[in-house]
C-alpha cells in the first residue's frame, strides 16, 4: 500500500470515527486523573480502542496496545494525566473532580489516538500501530522515561514514534512540523553556598554566604550572554532564594535554585560544566564554598529530519497549513522517545487566540480532535513509509 493510498483511505475512515472520538473526549475531560492516578483514564481509553487486542500494562498506570498485526510497528503516543487546576470553563462536560482538569489538551490527544487506532483496525494500515497510553507526562518521575526504559518498545519492534500536542500559539488549521530540536532539555539545579555565620554587626568576622550567593547569581547570567552562541537558544533562570531567619544574624549558608534549558545537547552539557565551575570559583573568591546539584530532566526533543520532511506534504494534502519554524524552551517528555528512535512531535493549532495551556479556561473546541487525528495520521503514514521495510 503506497503512502498516498493509505493516507486517503485512512482519512476517509477517520471521518467515520470522529463522532465517537468527540464523545470519548467529553468522557475523559469529565473524569480527569492526576499524574500517577490515571488508571481510570486508562480503562476508559482501553474500552474505546478496538476490541480483540491485548493491552500490556507499562509504567504503572500506562498501557501499550498493538493494532494491525505483527511485525515492525510505529508507536503513537497519547498522554493520560491531567493537572491540578480547578476548571472554570462551564461546559456541561467539565471536570467532576474538583481541582483536577485536562488543562493541557491530553483529552483531545487521547481521543484522536483512539480514532486513528480504530481506523487502522477497520481497514488496515501501512504498518502495525502501537497505541502508547503514557502516564505522568506532567511530573516526575517521567512516564515516557519509564516506557522507553521498560523494553516494551524493543519487544514490540517499534521503529519510530509519533506524538502531537495542541498549541494555542498556532491558528486553528495549522500544524507545526519542524525538523531538529523543538523542545528544550529541562534540568533543575540548586547552588548551596556555605560560609561562616555570625553577628550581622560584625560582618568582617564572617564569610557571608548571602553576599557570595548574590555574586554567584549574577555571574551565572554570563553563561548565557557571554559563553553561549547567541544563535543557540538556552535559558538559565534562578527562581528561588533562601537564606537566614533573623535580621541581625549572618547565616552559615544560603541557597539558590532554578532551571536550565537548552535546545542542543552539546549546549546542555557545556552549561552543566560551567555552572558548577562558576559557582565554585566565585564562592572561593569570597572565602566560601559552593555545592552544586543538578537534577537531569527531559533531554532535547529532537524531531527526525527525514520523518519531518516526509510528513509535511501529507499534512498539506489533508488540508492543513504547515508551519516549519515553531520551537519552544518548554519541555515534553516525548523527548525520551526521540532520544531512542526516530520520532516526530507535531504541534496542532487551536484558536490562535489568547487562551493559555494550563489555565482554568483552556478548552480547545471539539473540532481540534479531527486536526490532531489528521496530524497523527500523517506522521504515522510517513513513519511507516520511511522506517518499515516493505515485503
Amino acid at each position: 500500500m503506497s503512502s498516498d493510498t493509505a493516507l486517503t483511505a485512512l482519512a476517509a475512515q477517520l471521518e467515520l470515527e470522529l463522532d465517537g472520538a468527540v464523545e470519548l473526549r467529553h468522557q475523559l475531560h469529565a473524569r480527569p486523573g492526576l499524574s500517577g492516578d490515571e488508571a481510570a483514564t486508562r480503562e476508559l481509553v482501553l474500552a474505546a480502542l478496538p476490541g480483540g487486542h491485548a493491552a500490556t500494562e507499562v509504567a504503572g498506570t500506562g498501557a501499550v496496545v498493538r493494532v494491525g498485526g505483527g511485525g515492525p510497528a510505529i508507536a503513537v503516543r497519547g498522554e493520560l494525566d491531567a493537572l491540578a487546576v480547578h476548571e472554570e470553563t462551564g461546559v456541561p462536560w467539565e471536570s467532576r473532580n474538583p481541582g483536577v482538569m485536562h488543562a493541557c489538551g491530553h483529552d483531545v490527544h487521547l481521543a484522536a489516538l483512539v480514532a486513528l487506532a480504530r481506523a487502522v483496525d477497520r481497514i488496515g494500515g501501512p504498518a502495525p500501530l502501537l497505541a502508547v497510553l503514557q502516564p505522568r507526562e506532567e511530573t516526575y518521575p517521567s512516564g515516557a522515561q519509564d516506557v522507553t526504559e521498560d523494553g516494551i518498545l524493543d519487544r514490540e519492534q517499534c521503529r519510530a514514534a509519533v506524538g502531537a500536542h495542541v498549541q494555542p500559539l498556532l491558528a486553528a488549521g495549522t500544524v507545526a512540523c519542524t525538523p531538529g530540536g523543538v523542545n528544550a532539555s529541562a534540568d533543575e539545579f540548586t547552588v548551596t553556598v556555605r560560609g561562616d555565620g555570625g553577628h550581622a554587626a560584625y560582618p568582617h568576622l564572617t564569610r557571608d554566604p548571602v553576599v557570595t550567593l548574590a555574586h554567584v547569581v549574577v555571574a551565572l547570567q554570563s553563561l548565557v550572554s557571554r559563553e553561549t552562541d547567541p544563535m543557540s537558544s538556552v535559558v538559565l533562570s534562578v527562581t528561588t532564594l533562601a537564606a537566614g531567619t533573623a535580621a541581625n544574624v549572618v547565616p552559615g549558608s544560603a541557597a539558590a535554585g532554578g532551571t536550565l534549558r537548552a535546545m542542543r545537547t552539546a549546549d546542555r552539557e557545556f552549561l552543566h560544566q560551567r555552572l558548577v565551575e562558576t559557582a565554585e570559583l566565585v564562592a572561593r573568591a569570597y572565602g566560601c564554598t559552593a555545592d552544586v546539584r543538578i537534577t537531569r530532566g527531559e533531554p532535547v526533543l529532537d524531531n527526525d529530519a527525514t520523518l519531518t520532511a516526509a510528513t509535511q506534504p501529507l499534512l498539506a494534502s489533508l488540508g492543513l497549513k504547515v508551519a516549519t519554524d515553531l520551537r519552544s524552551a518548554g519541555a515534553d517528555d516525548f523527548s525520551y522517545f526521540s532520544a531512542r528512535m526516530p520520532a516526530l512531535m507535531l504541534f496542532v493549532g487551536t484558536h490562535g487566540g489568547t487562551e493559555q495551556l494550563h489555565s482554568p479556561t483552556f478548552l480547545p473546541p471539539d473540532e481540534r480532535v479531527r486536526d490532531v487525528a489528521h496530524a497523527l495520521l500523517a506522521g504515522y503514514v510517513a513513519a511507516a513509509e520511511q522506517f518499515i521495510p516493505r515485503p
